[in-house]
C-alpha cells in the first residue's frame, strides 16, 4: 500500500511561534472552546528503537514492547491506541521519561538527544490519577503550576491572563472558585477534575504534553470536551500532545491528527500516520471497514488478538514493518540529521523576559522557579488549606485541652503530696505528649500522594514540602500540647518555679516523636503500615524510661536502649529538677530509677541529634521512596 503522507521525511520545527498582537487581544474560538493566546516555543519528538522487557517473578523476561520508531511534529494531537497489554502506556511513559524500569531506545527533542535534566522543564505529564487537595480551588491549582514552571519574575496581570485563558479553554470558568473536592468535601464533578488535571499540565505552556487515558471513566460529553480542549490547546499554543486513549467515540477520534495503533502479544505498531488516512491505509491492505461504523472500534477489534486472532494482528504488524515502518525509519534519520532548538533554548524561550539572564535555564536547578517562589507557593497553599478546614484545626487544639482537664482532675492537688507519690504524674505528662503528633501521620500520607506527582513534574523539591508541613502542622499541635501540659500542671498544684522545666522537657519529647512520625509517614507505603511501624517505637521507649523499667533492673543486653530513649532523658531531667527543688531524701530516691543529675547537656545533644537524623531520613524517604511506579 501507499504510505500515508506523514511517513515522508520531515524536519524538526525550529522556530518560536509568535501570535500577532491583534490575536492576543482576545482568545480565539475554535469549535465551542475558547483558546488562550500566547507565544510558545515548538518542539518535535522523535524516538528510535524504543523497547521494553518485563522481568517476571521467576527471573524470566517477557517482551512487552518490540522496538519501534516514530516522529511527532509540534502542535499535533496524537492518539496512541491498542488493546490492553499492547504497551501503549509503556511507550508513552518512556517518551515522557517516566518509566521506572529499564528500557531501550533513544528519544530526541527537535532532533537533539533528550536532555534528562531539562526535559522536565519543557514537558508535562498527566496521569490517570487526579490526586489534588480537597480544599484547593480550581483557579489556585492552575496558578500553582503556572508560577512553579516559570523561572523569571512574572507580572501578575500576565499570570491572571494565562489562567483565565486556560479556564476558558477547558470549560472551567464557572467553577474557577470552587473547591476541587474529595470524599468528605463537596466540589467539582469527575469530568471537571480531569479537565483541571489537563489544564495544570498545560498551565506552564509546556512544549510537550503527555496524557494517560484522560477520557477514561468520563461521560461521552466530558470525554469530548477534554479531547476538544486538548486539540484547541495543541493548535493555538503549538503544544505537542501525546494521548493514550483506549476506545474513543467517532467524534472524539476525529479530533486527533495522528494515530499510533498497536497490537499486543507482544506490543507492535500496526499503523503510524494521520488519523484521516487510517481507513484508506487498512482498506489498501484488504481490510473491509463498514462505511458507517466507528473506525476506532473496528481498528481496535482488528488489532486485538483475542478478537481477530494472532495471525491477523501479526500480519498487520508485519505489513507495517515491511512497508511504512521503513519509511518512518528514514524520516527519523532525517529529523535527527537536521536538529532544531536545543532543550536549553526551549527553556529560555518559554520564560518571560525580565531584562536579565534567564535563571530557569541553569542546568543545576531541578525546578524552574526560584527557591523563594517554590517556598511561597507550597507554604501559601498549606496555610490556605489549613485555614479552610477549621474543624480539623480546632480539634488539634481543643482535644488536648479536654485531655489536660481530665488529667488535671485526676491529679488535682498531687503537688502537695510526697515526692514518691508525684512520680506517676510526671510519667503521664511526659508520655502523653509522645502521642500528640501521631494523628498527623494519615494526613502526611494523604499529602504525599499529590506531592509525589508534583515533584515528579519538577514543580518543587521534596524538602520544601516537608518544611511546609513542619511549619504549619507542628505549631498547631504545639499549641495543643502546651495547653494540655499547662492545664494539667496548674490543676496538680505544683509550684510555678518548676513549670518551665516540666514544659520544656515535655515539649522536647514532643518534637522527637513528631520527627519520628513524620519520618515513618515518609517511608512506609500506607497508613496501616505506619501504625504498625510506630507502635514498637512507642512501646519500647515507653518501657525504657527509668520509671517503668529502671536502668539497674534492665538486663545488660537491653541497657543500650536507655542511651537512645527520649522518654528516659525527658523523665530523668524532669525528675531530677523536681528532686532538687524538694530536697531532703528526694534526690536519693532518684538513684533507684537510675537517674543522675547533671545529665541535661548530654540529653539535649542526644535528643537534638535524634531529631536531626529523623528529619534527614524524612526528606530522603520523600525523595527516594514510594515514587510513582510506571
Amino acid at each position: 500500500p501507499v504510505p500515508p503522507s506523514s511517513f515522508l521525511p520531515v524536519r524538526a520545527m525550529t522556530q518560536v511561534v509568535s501570535v500577532e498582537a491583534s490575536d492576543a487581544a482576545a482568545p480565539m474560538e475554535e469549535g465551542r472552546v475558547r483558546v488562550p493566546v500566547a507565544s510558545v516555543p515548538s518542539a518535535s519528538l522523535t524516538f528510535r528503537g524504543m523497547a521494553f522487557d518485563a522481568v517476571l517473578p521467576g527471573g524470566a523476561t517477557k517482551t512487552i514492547l518490540e522496538p519501534c520508531s516514530g516522529h511527532f511534529e509540534a502542535s499535533e494531537l496524537v492518539a496512541i491506541m491498542g488493546p490492553s497489554g499492547c504497551g501503549k502506556t509503556t511507550l508513552m511513559d518512556m517518551l515522557a521519561m517516566k518509566k521506572s524500569g529499564h528500557y531501550r531506545g533513544e528519544v530526541y527533542v527537535n532532533g537533539h538527544p533528550r536532555d534528562r535534566v531539562l526535559f522536565q522543564r519543557i514537558a508535562a505529564t498527566v496521569g490517570q490519577d487526579d490526586k489534588m487537595p480537597a480544599h484547593w480551588k480550581v483557579r489556585e491549582a492552575l496558578e500553582f503550576n503556572t508560577l512553579l514552571k516559570l523561572s523569571s519574575a512574572v507580572d501578575r496581570k500576565e499570570v491572571d491572563a494565562r489562567i483565565g485563558g486556560l479556564l476558558d479553554a477547558f470549560g472551567l470558568s464557572e467553577v474557577a472558585d470552587t473547591y476541587i473536592g474529595g470524599e468528605r468535601v463537596r466540589g467539582i464533578s469527575g469530568g471537571q477534575r480531569r479537565r483541571v488535571c489537563l489544564a495544570r499540565g498545560v498551565a506552564a505552556q509546556a512544549s510537550l504534553l503527555f496524557c494517560d487515558e484522560p477520557t477514561s471513566g468520563l461521560s461521552a460529553t466530558d470525554a469530548a470536551m477534554c479531547a476538544q480542549a486538548l486539540r484547541s490547546v495543541a493548535r493555538r499554543l503549538n503544544v505537542l500532545a501525546v494521548v493514550v486513549i483506549h476506545q474513543p467515540r467517532e467524534e472524539v477520534a476525529a479530533l486527533f491528527d495522528t494515530l499510533v495503533l498497536m497490537t499486543s502479544n507482544p506490543g507492535r505498531v500496526t499503523y503510524f500516520g494521520p488519523m484521516a488516512e487510517a481507513r484508506s491505509y487498512f482498506e489498501a491492505l484488504g481490510v473491509g471497514i463498514p462505511l458507517h461504523a466507528n473506525l476506532a472500534d473496528v481498528l481496535l477489534d482488528l488489532v486485538t488478538p483475542e478478537a481477530s486472532g494472532d495471525e491477523v494482528s501479526g500480519n498487520l504488524a508485519g505489513a507495517y514493518a515491511a512497508g511504512a515502518g521503513r519509511t518512518m525509519a528514514a524520516s527519523v534519520a532525517a529529523t535527527v540529521a537536521a536538529p532544531g532548538l536545543t532543550a536549553q533554548a526551549l527553556v529560555e524561550a518559554r520564560q518571560p523576559s525580565n531584562g536579565g539572564a534567564t535563571e530557569g535555564a541553569r542546568r543545576d536547578c531541578r525546578g524552574a522557579a526560584r527557591l523563594r517562589t517554590q517556598l511561597a507557593a507550597v507554604f501559601g497553599r498549606k496555610v490556605r488549606l489549613t485555614l479552610r478546614n477549621p474543624v480539623q484545626g480546632a480539634l488539634v487544639v481543643l482535644m488536648p485541652c479536654a485531655m489536660g482537664s481530665l488529667l488535671g482532675a485526676l491529679f488535682a492537688g498531687i503537688g502537695n503530696k510526697d515526692f514518691l507519690v508525684q512520680l506517676p504524674f510526671f510519667f503521664v505528662v511526659v508520655t502523653v505528649e509522645n502521642f500528640a503528633s501521631m494523628g498527623f501521620m494519615s494526613q502526611l500520607l494523604e499529602e504525599r500522594k499529590y506531592m509525589k506527582y508534583e515533584t515528579s513534574e519538577a514543580l518543587y523539591d521534596e524538602a520544601i514540602s516537608a518544611a511546609a508541613s513542619f511549619c504549619v502542622d507542628v505549631p498547631l499541635a504545639l499549641i495543643g500540647a502546651i495547653a494540655q501540659i499547662s492545664i494539667t500542671y496548674l490543676c496538680a498544684g505544683f509550684p510555678l518555679e518548676l513549670y518551665a522545666t516540666v514544659l520544656s522537657w515535655s515539649l522536647l519529647g514532643f518534637f522527637v516523636y513528631d520527627s519520628l512520625f513524620a519520618c515513618i509517614a515518609a517511608i512506609v507505603p500506607d497508613a496501616q503500615v505506619a501504625q504498625i511501624v510506630a507502635t514498637p517505637f512507642l512501646s519500647i521507649f515507653l518501657l525504657f524510661n527509668g520509671f517503668v523499667v529502671s536502668h539497674s533492673a534492665a538486663p545488660r543486653w537491653y541497657q543500650w536502649i536507655f542511651e537512645i530513649s527520649p522518654n528516659f532523658y525527658c523523665m530523668q531531667s524532669v525528675i531530677m529538677a523536681v528532686a532538687r527543688y524538694e530536697g531532703g531524701g528526694a534526690e536519693k530516691l532518684t538513684a533507684t530509677f537510675g537517674y543522675d543529675g547533671g545529665e541535661e547537656p548530654r540529653a539535649l545533644v542526644v535528643l537534638a541529634s535524634i531529631i536531626a537524623v529523623l528529619r534527614i531520613l524524612q526528606v530522603a524517604g520523600l525523595k527516594f521512596l514510594n515514587n510513582i511506579q510506571r
